[in-house]
C-alpha cells in the first residue's frame, strides 16, 4: 500500500472551493477524513499552490495541563488528545480572524504541536506567515461530524468504551462538543471537503502506514507490538469515524478513497 499522493483532481477541487467562497476575506475551508487519509497532504499541497494557509486541527490542542484538568473534572479518557473537547477552538477562530485581517507585511504565528512531548510547543518556536493568505485550509478528522442521539451513545463501540467508559460520560461529553462549539466552528467555514474512507478497517493499515514512514521502514517491518499499540490508539476516533463514514457528517462535497487512497466519485 502507498502513502497518500496528491491527485491533481484533488488541488484542483480545492482550487474551485477557494474561488467559490465569499470574496472580500480568505476563504475558510476545512478537508476532513479518517486518520491517515490522506487530508494533511492534500492541504499542504493546496496552501502551496494556490498561496493559502494551511492549519492542522493537531496544532491546536489543548496543552497538557488543560487536558491533565479535563481528566480530572470530566473523565480520566480527556487527557488523550485528539476527540472532541480537546481542541482550542477558540485559538484557531483567532488565528483565522489574524490571517484574514493581516496586511501585505503582517505576520501572523501559528502553533505547533509536539507530540512526542504531548505538548503545544512555547509561541517563541511557532512558526510565521507573512502576509494575508487566498485561503485558510483546516485539516481536521473530525469537523462537520453529526451529533449522535442518546440512544446510540448507549451501546459501546469498541473495547475501549465498554471498560473504561462504561457508564458512558466520556462519549456524551464528546458529544456534546460536537453537537455545540465544534458545530459552531463547522457552520462558520464556507466549505468542507471529506474525503470518505472505504471503510473503519483500512484506518489501522492507514495509520500503520504513516508511522512506518516516519520511522524509515517498510509498512510490513512494523513491529507487531506497534501495530497493536495503534490498534488501541486509533479506539479513541472509532465512534466519530464511522459515524463519518455512515453518513453523519455535513460535508459539501465527498470524495470516496479506495483502499490505496485513489479517488473515486464525488459527490456534492
Amino acid at each position: 500500500m502507498s502513502g497518500p499522493r496528491i491527485e491533481p483532481d484533488l488541488l484542483a477541487l480545492v482550487g474551485r472551493l477557494i474561488e467559490a467562497a465569499p470574496a472580500g476575506r480568505p476563504a475558510r475551508i476545512a478537508i476532513v477524513g479518517a486518520q491517515g487519509s490522506g487530508k494533511t497532504t492534500l492541504a499542504r499541497a493546496a496552501a502551496h499552490a494556490f498561496g493559502a494557509a494551511q492549519i492542522s486541527i493537531d496544532d491546536v490542542y489543548l496543552t497538557r495541563a488543560e487536558r491533565e484538568a479535563m481528566a480530572r473534572d470530566v473523565h480520566p479518557l480527556f487527557l488523550m488528545r485528539g476527540p472532541p473537547g480537546t481542541h482550542d477552538l477558540g485559538l484557531l477562530t483567532d488565528l483565522m480572524d489574524q490571517l484574514s485581517a493581516a496586511g501585505p507585511d503582517g505576520t501572523t504565528w501559528l502553533p505547533d504541536f509536539d507530540k512526542r512531548g504531548d505538548d503545544r510547543l512555547p509561541r517563541d518556536r511557532w512558526r510565521p506567515y507573512q502576509g494575508q493568505p487566498s485561503a485558510i485550509l483546516i485539516d481536521a478528522w473530525c469537523l462537520g461530524v453529526v451529533a449522535e442521539d442518546a440512544a446510540a451513545l448507549d451501546r459501546p463501540v469498541n473495547a475501549l468504551e465498554q471498560t473504561r467508559d462504561a457508564d458512558g460520560r466520556w462519549r456524551a461529553a464528546i458529544n456534546d462538543f460536537v453537537a455545540g462549539p465544534y458545530r459552531v466552528f463547522a457552520d462558520s467555514l464556507d466549505a468542507i471537503l471529506f474525503l470518505k474512507a472505504p471503510s473503519f478497517d483500512v484506518v489501522l493499515d492507514w495509520r500503520c502506514q504513516q508511522e512506518a514512514d516516519l520511522l524509515g521502514i517498510a509498512p510490513a517491518d512494523l513491529p507487531p507490538e506497534e501495530r497493536a499499540r495503534l490498534a488501541d490508539f486509533i479506539r479513541y476516533f472509532e465512534r466519530i469515524t464511522r459515524r463519518m463514514l455512515a453518513g453523519g457528517v455535513t460535508a459539501d462535497v465527498t470524495v470516496k478513497l479506495d483502499r490505496n487512497r485513489v479517488p473515486g466519485p464525488i459527490s456534492a
